[in-house]
């Protein structure tokens, strides 16, 4: 069994850092633009491109799962609200 100290040194847990472009308190849009950041990115430079995994952990920090959940079935059904073309 793991101690605290050796789970402390394994996860560090962070929030998405401050957005000049989103510099109220609601982050809605700052959640939602991430999430399509990271769907754009992922097509243009594909799933290992490391800076996308950037905004994946913004939107995951941000947004309520159920969002995500619901884009996510959206995506797969092809009634996703925004083009997510790079």
């Amino acid at each position: 069994m793991m101690s605290d100290s050796d789970l402390t040194t394994k996860y560090v847990l962070q929030t998405a850092g401050f957005d000049a472009r989103f510099p109220q308190t609601n982050q809605s849009k700052h959640c939602f633009q991430n999430y399509m950041d990271y769907f754009k990115c992922v097509t243009a430079k594909g799933d290992d491109f490391a800076p996308c995994k950037q905004f994946k952990r913004a939107y995951h920090s941000l947004c309520p799962n159920s969002w995500i959940e619901k884009w996510d079935t959206q995506r797969e059904e092809g009634t996703f609200p925004a083009s997510l073309e790079p």
